[in-house]
């Protein structure tokens, strides 16, 4: 199984692979030195990047509200073309990234893709499901939606927020985390979507609280009927996720995974997890 990542960057003649060790940024891009970007993460799999539209949509979203401007769609998917074609069967993730560019010079966007293998822990936590602290995000349930420069559903590169989360979930001995509002309503995880289920209903948070809009959750949404689910959207507290027939995390890489635990609560894994796992198709 291959382990090193493939490189690809987009250029004005179209994709191409650099070895892995190749300086890519500028000093001055303005996605590293203050995380203006977006960025998009996708499941590789027989080959093929999964959901690559519904993905690339976001993205196209992301920048919109960046202000940045998108590359051509026919580019991107050239690029994660280039970019997986060497990978070969087993699963991968594909990152694709952009940047604002430049800040001297006018340079930019700057646009590029890693392809990289699947940890071990992710497919640990499809088949064991995963435990979970909950960490509270500082700012009521629709704070979001009155106050659009919080980039609410942006997937921007600003993500240390999120790693200092999972960092103190780690130091308490969980897996992950579980980001609350301030008026102890469920948004997200760091890097995943919380579905959870109600007799024969699955729901996750509505997108009016400004979580980032899942599309693997999408997927599992709009193909619920195939396993005899209905599918909607709520806002749900602390104690009534813990009172659920089950709940999972879903995420573009590591798939669906049970949630387990949260705060030393119990929760079961939900009696259609076998179905849900089948339905999207990762590897177990």
């Amino acid at each position: 199984m291959r382990t090193t990542p493939i490189i690809a960057v987009l250029e004005s003649a179209g994709p191409r692979l650099v070895p892995v060790e190749t300086p890519l940024l500028r000093a001055d891009d303005m996605g590293l030195t203050r995380g203006e970007g977006a960025f998009e993460t996708m499941h590789v799999r027989n080959n093929a990047a999964w959901l690559l539209d519904e993905h690339l949509d976001r993205l196209e979203r992301s920048l919109s509200r960046l202000h940045i401007p998108a590359p051509e769609r026919s580019a991107l998917t050239e690029l994660v073309r280039v970019a997986i074609a060497g990978w070969g069967d087993t699963e991968a993730g594909v990152k694709i990234i952009v940047t604002k560019g430049a800040e001297f010079g006018g340079i930019g966007p700057f646009v590029y893709a890693v392809v990289f293998p699947v940890p071990e822990i992710f497919t640990a936590t499809r088949r064991h499901g995963v435990r979970l602290a909950s960490l509270s995000w500082g700012f009521p349930v629709l704070a979001r939606e009155r106050a659009p420069w919080l980039l609410g559903g942006v997937k921007s590169l600003s993500y240390a927020a999120n790693m200092a989360a999972l960092r103190e979930a780690a130091h308490r001995g969980m897996g992950d985390v579980l980001l609350m509002s301030a008026d102890d309503y469920v948004l997200e995880a760091p890097t995943a979507s919380v579905v959870w289920q109600r007799g024969a209903s699955l729901f996750t948070t509505p997108t009016e609280t400004g979580i980032l809009a899942g599309t693997t959750a999408a997927y599992l949404f709009t193909n619920a009927a195939e396993i005899g689910l209905t599918a909607g959207y709520e806002l749900i507290s602390r104690a009534e996720l813990i009172a659920a027939d089950g709940a999972w995390l879903c995420s573009s890489v590591r798939g669906i995974v049970p949630i387990v635990e949260i705060d030393a609560s119990p929760l079961p894994i939900g009696s259609s997890n076998a179905a849900i796992q089948e339905l999207v198709g990762f590897p177990m």
